[in-house]
Order: C-alpha cells, then structure tokens, then sequence
C-alpha cells in the first residue's frame, strides 16, 4: 500500500488541479474579470497547466517503465514529488 499511496495521492492533486483550471477557465470566458482579475487568473492557469502537463508526462514515463522492463533508468518514478501544486 506504501506505494500505492502517493500514486492516489498524485492522482487525487492532478484531478484537483485540473479541475481548478477548468473552474478558471470558464471565468475568464464570461468575459467578466478586470484585467488585474484576468491577468492572474492566467497566471494561475497556466502554473496548473505546467503542473498537470508534468503528472501526465510522469505518468506516461512510468507507464512506459511497466511496459518495458528494458527500458534504461532514465525515467524518474511517477511518486517523486515533482507535482506539487503551486
């Protein structure tokens, strides 16, 4: 279960990430926001792009790891902590 753990948990940030920027995307649409709003709402956007971009390639690496056992050390395991939300 100890590795199982952090991989839910990595689950559970990448989903709440992309949930954050779905929720921010649908208010800069409305078209709404000052500009200041705007601007760091497009900060934030993008910080939780990069995030989730960095799981998926995680995940991907680590998929790529199971699949081929001869692939080369190279792939950093999917729980090293490297998603960390801002």
């Amino acid at each position: 279960m100890s590795q199982n753990a952090p991989e839910a948990s990595q689950v559970a940030r990448f989903e709440q990430s992309l949930d954050e920027l779905e929720q921010l995307v649908v208010r800069m649409e409305q078209g709404e926001l000052s500009l200041d709003d705007s601007l760091q709402s497009f900060e934030r956007g993008i910080a939780l792009y990069r995030n989730c971009q960095n799981a998926l390639e995680q995940a991907e690496l680590r998929v790529s790891q199971l699949l081929d056992p001869n692939l080369p050390e190279t792939a950093r395991p999917f729980d090293d902590g490297s998603f960390d939300p801002p």
